[in-house]
């Protein structure tokens, strides 16, 4: 990577919707020139342009998890279940007290609440010895963050596994559902 690559970066970073005209201008190349160095960058998986979502804007709660998991097959297991889990933004592997964070999203509180208590839950996963929930009150410096909006809400069963139509807190009107599947109630 050289001083061309890391001034693409940044005004991508600035503005993912910079025209080829724009990067060639600011970095003395072709509009050509330009293409073919934003197109290397992506296909090395240096890259990725892509929508994020203003969680201020959209009044999105988020909240980071902190869990100790007992072993190497439970975090195995854990980040299986829930790889294509819509609510989960990311997931941290770390060393320490606590092995795993994950920053997760709802659009309320009684929806958070479900997802730090019910079978779809991180808590209620098999190997994990301590769970601490941490709500976020303000995202410093900028709101987007990398939010999976999924279109097509047809699924029956979430991405975990769990049946979402008989759960209480669903069906008491406490949780708007998982986002990919068909009993979802929420405005993404």
């Amino acid at each position: 990577m050289d001083e061309k690559d890391r001034k693409i970066i940044s005004i991508l970073q600035k503005d993912g919707r910079a025209t080829l005209s724009e990067i060639a201008n600011a970095i003395g190349l072709s509009s050509m020139g330009a293409k073919k160095r934003v197109d290397k960058l992506v296909a090395q998986n240096l890259i990725k342009v892509k929508s994020l979502l203003n969680t201020e804007k959209l009044n999105i709660i988020t909240a980071l998890v902190a869990m100790e998991l007992e072993s190497a097959e439970a975090l195995e297991k854990l980040l299986e279940r829930f790889k294509d889990c819509p609510r989960i933004i990311k997931f941290f592997i770390t060393t320490g007290g606590y092995n795993l964070f994950a920053l997760i999203f709802a659009e309320d509180y009684h929806s958070l609440e479900s997802v730090s208590l019910e079978k779809c839950s991180l808590r209620s996963q098999k190997g994990v010895r301590r769970f601490e929930l941490y709500p976020i009150q303000e995202i410093e410096y900028d709101a987007f963050l990398d939010i999976n909006v999924v279109s097509d809400k047809s699924l029956e069963y979430a991405p975990c596994g769990v049946y979402c139509g008989d759960c209480k807190r669903y069906e008491q009107e406490r949780c708007l559902g998982c986002p990919a599947t068909r009993f979802y109630k929420g405005r993404l």
